[in-house]
């Protein structure tokens, strides 16, 4: 570890605590229906939008309503997609003449699109068109990313409102986050990309003759446009199969800084948003506390796991540095444009983020710098989150923590003025439960099945570990991969496609009740009995609830993996 790599991430973390205001206030204007700077301009195409497809603004919904709307959007968006890569051969902008996406692959890439995954079996440059990349992959890194942050807004409504029936207009959300927040920034970003050498264009691939006269096809199309939305709406979803590690995605050390701040500046800004609509900045700034303080401790210990090197090697003699550590620390599968500090904190934040932009290959990360996206995306990625949905489950654990410490201290639970009771705690754990049902029940039966097995590239903690990451990854909405692991199969294709629908919508639906119970409460005001939920013993308290929880769940498959696999590393076996 370095000053100057401790720089790196003191730097990034103090510009992405600037942006939390004035982004979270423009948010908060936008889903208010206040008028913002961009209103001249966009209000008469939001207006007509509603027309054309025969929405009323002034309309809201009760929590099944919304959450039927936005069940059949994301069944339509399915079929969509499904059927235009099935049928990318016949339609125009492949100059390439890609084939038909067979039907496993296309079902796996349609749900991974829809539920804001983008985990990617395949190798993007070779297997999908420039029409699916941008009217079926970009649109989705749209709307997908628009509807986590729609969800988070309602159930900041049932907060906030009190013997409210209603928590919005999912129809309403999901335009203003698309029009108002995702296409603005976007297009700038965009600009700014092009400007540093990424590609942008429809044209054919290039073919080079290298310096041997060998030829060379050298892939490009519009990457900079699909770049920024992989980044801002935390899809991941590389347009090339190296994804953030390759040049055309990622051209210099400026790019690479632009594409960390997008990937938390909503999440984090959300929490401003929070505050502001339940009336009290404090508690967002709570929330943002809670967030920082776990993102600044898997930062720094993935940092020192991957600066101190790989023990094994050291045991072989591969390097002579003093304290048979490698001088350079554990470099093989980094981005080596930009170093270990800035590998550690893109490994972290795509993991805290629900984004598989990955410059790391975490196949070959040391076991406890491994641990860290792991245990990351197994706790809901409520680190920042991808958008909204870190927010949303972060609040899960809210509840969890206010109920907890109103038994402590004998008296009722309370948070934001709202009684937590019966009906929330239940919601919350069965949406928190229903992570670690699939993440740990599918990976359960690919270890013991054959066409599961056949998929894995070692045996072992490490091969378990395969494994394990790949369907965390998947329930979790990251779409990361731990590399190693056969995934185009007819076995991983489907049950990683069922992973990712159980980990966002079955995660979604009791949020949603959650948001409708509480919007229909009244709001006690504060008293000497009111625990509050804004000061440091409420970080505390999260913190602990989060990391209990994290720990009775998740600990023994951890252990299976990564921390046996460290043991055996330092006393010199590699797998």
């Amino acid at each position: 570890m370095t000053l100057n790599g401790w720089l790196q991430i003191a730097l990034y973390c103090v510009i992405l605590a600037l942006t939390v205001k004035p982004l979270g206030g423009y948010m908060t204007r936008v889903f208010n229906g206040e008028r913002t700077f961009l209103s001249p301009v966009l209000g008469p195409l939001e207006r007509g939008l509603y027309r054309l497809s025969g929405v009323d603004a002034r309309a809201e919904q009760h929590w099944t309503t919304y959450a039927i709307a936005m069940l059949l959007f994301h069944v339509a968006g399915f079929v969509v997609l499904y059927g235009l890569q099935r049928a990318q051969a016949a339609l125009p902008f492949n100059p390439q003449g890609m084939d038909p996406v067979a039907p496993d692959l296309a079902f796996n890439t349609s749900v991974s699109f829809i539920t804001n995954t983008n985990w990617q079996s395949y190798t993007p440059e070779s297997t999908m068109s420039y029409l699916v990349q941008m009217s079926g992959l970009t649109v989705h890194n749209f709307v997908s990313a628009a509807t986590g942050i729609a969800l988070a807004v309602a159930l900041i409504r049932g907060f906030a409102r009190r013997s409210a029936k209603a928590i919005g207009n999912f129809w309403v959300d999901l335009t203003r986050c698309v029009l108002y927040v995702l296409l603005p920034i976007s297009v700038a970003v965009a600009l700014f990309f092009v400007w540093q050498g990424m590609p942008q264009n429809l044209g054919a691939y290039t073919e080079a003759t290298t310096l041997e006269g060998a030829k060379q096809v050298i892939a490009q199309g519009p990457v900079a446009s699909q770049e920024v939305i992989k980044m801002l709406g935390t899809n991941g979803g590389g347009f090339f199969n190296a994804n953030s590690a390759h040049p055309f995605e990622n051209p210099n050390a400026l790019t690479n800084f632009v594409q960390l701040l997008l990937i938390f500046a909503i999440g984090a800004a959300l929490t401003n948003v929070f505050g502001r609509m339940v009336g009290d900045q404090r508690q967002g700034w709570a929330v943002f506390a809670v967030m920082g303080i776990l993102f600044l401790a898997g930062t720094a210990i993935c940092y020192q796991a991957e600066a101190r090197g790989n023990p094994a090697f050291a045991a072989q003699g591969v390097d002579s540095a003093p304290s048979a550590l490698q001088a350079g620390g554990n470099m093989e599968g980094k981005e080596v444009r930009f170093g270990i500090a800035d590998s550690a904190l893109f490994t972290t934040i795509t993991t805290d983020a629900s984004c598989g932009a990955v410059n790391t290959m975490h196949d070959s990360l040391t076991p406890l710098g491994g641990a860290v996206p792991l245990v990351n995306i197994m706790l809901g990625e409520i680190i920042f989150g991808g958008v909204g949905s870190g927010l949303y489950g972060m609040l899960l654990f809210a509840i969890l923590a206010v109920f907890i410490a109103g038994l402590m201290v004998g008296r009722t639970p309370e948070y934001l003025g709202k009684k937590i009771e019966a009906k929330e705690v239940k919601m919350a754990m069965l949406a928190i439960l229903i992570l670690p049902l699939s993440m740990l029940g599918f990976t359960a039966i690919a270890v013991v099945v054959k066409p599961g097995l056949d998929g894995l590239a070692n045996a072992g903690p490490h091969g378990f570990t395969e494994a394990l990451y790949a369907y965390v990854s998947a329930t979790g909405n990251n779409g990361s991969a731990f590399a190693g692991l056969s995934a185009n199969t007819l076995f991983y294709n489907t049950t990683l496609g069922l992973a990712m629908f159980i980990g966002r919508f079955l995660m979604i639906v009791p949020m949603l009740a959650i948001a409708g119970s509480l919007a229909a409460k009244k709001i006690v005001p504060p008293s000497a009995g009111t625990f509050p939920t804004h000061g440091s013993l409420f970080v505390g308290l999260l913190i602990g609830v989060i990391l209990i929880v994290g720990g009775l769940i998740y600990f023994p498959a951890v252990a299976l993996g990564p921390i046996s696999e460290q043991l055996a590393m330092n006393a010199g076996t590699l797998f």
